[in-house]
């Protein structure tokens, strides 16, 4: 089996490329970054230096010969790059499937990493989210993802494809410093709850999602299927974990939750502040989602809780 592999030098990408060539299979990796070069000496790997937003790219030459195509490319900090990389390049790749598939009548199957991002942001109220909520995203990172997963599941002909939308994605080297943040926060002994109901931290291993995104691209019961992947557990939970971890007293304090936003936004006028109205919304979440789908379909459950592994964050 060939694998392409897009977005190889990224966070979770590199790990993916990582697991792949432990279990022997042929990568071909495409990057603009010099970060794979460690990589060019195995006889397992293919490496192409190009940017894919090129507009000469020669996505055909790319794709020949590939059984299954990993995108795990995405742009986290240009806004500018995101619809560019997100939209038109899975257009023009899945275009260039579409043609090898005329022209070979082979079939290549598209593992698609996404974001339960495209479910929108929860407000505090309970919620669950399944694969059947409707889509509602909000921000550009969130809102190309989705247009880039409507364009993947109205694909035809042999073309088949695997949806994953992991939630928040956490592991050694991430480059996400909420929780660290966090964890530094509470090493001060400065943190303290916001509300009165138990929130839900949705956190999922990057050793978890590798799993799973290799479980869709093996297993035929994961064709033409989107699945969501978290690891829910309450953040109090996690909070005591990290506190454990400082050996810090387990904070007690809560607030009113329209007290905290209220002198949030005055004080944030005056000095810059840790914590912002977007951060709140997220310590105060009680959106779950459950992964009874890609338990039932394809036997898979994520092994690794965030308040076990708690090390992983720093």
């Amino acid at each position: 089996m060939i694998a392409l592999v897009l977005g190889a030098s990224g966070f979770i990408g590199s790990k993916l490329v990582s697991r792949l060539l432990q279990q022997g299979v042929h990568v071909r990796l495409v990057t603009r970054s010099d970060n794979l070069a460690y990589l060019s000496s195995n006889e397992q790997v293919e490496i192409i230096k190009m940017d894919l937003l090129d507009r000469t790219a020669p996505f055909d030459e790319i794709i020949n010969g590939c059984n299954v195509i990993f995108n795990c490319a995405g742009e986290l900090k240009n806004i500018n790059r995101m619809r560019g990389l997100h939209v038109k390049v899975v257009q023009n790749m899945i275009n260039a499937c579409q043609r090898l598939s005329l022209k070979s009548n082979c079939s290549i199957h598209w593992v698609q990493l996404s974001s339960v991002g495209a479910y929108g942001k929860g407000d505090g109220r309970c919620r669950v989210v399944t694969e059947e909520t409707v889509t509602n995203p909000h921000g550009e990172y969130e809102i190309t993802k989705t247009d880039a997963d409507k364009i993947i599941m109205s694909s035809e002909g042999s073309f088949t494809w695997s949806i994953l939308r992991p939630s928040n994605v956490y592991g050694p080297g991430m480059p996400n410093n909420s929780l660290r943040q966090l964890a530094k926060i509470i090493s001060k002994r400065l943190f303290f709850y916001i509300g009165f109901h138990r929130s839900i931290a949705t956190y999922v291993h990057v050793d978890d999602v590798v799993s799973a995104l290799i479980l869709c691209a093996s297993d035929q019961r994961a064709k033409n299927q989107v699945f969501n992947v978290s690891n829910d557990c309450y953040l109090d939970r996690v909070i005591n974990a990290i506190a454990s971890y400082y050996s810090v007293s387990i904070p007690r304090i809560r607030l009113p939750i329209p007290l905290v936003r209220c002198l949030v936004f005055i004080v944030s006028r005056v000095v810059s502040l840790p914590i912002n109205q977007e951060r709140i919304n997220a310590l105060v979440s009680r959106t779950r989602y459950p992964t009874s789908k890609i338990e039932a379909v394809l036997d898979f459950s994520p092994s690794k809780a965030l308040d076990s592994n708690i090390e992983d964050i720093f």
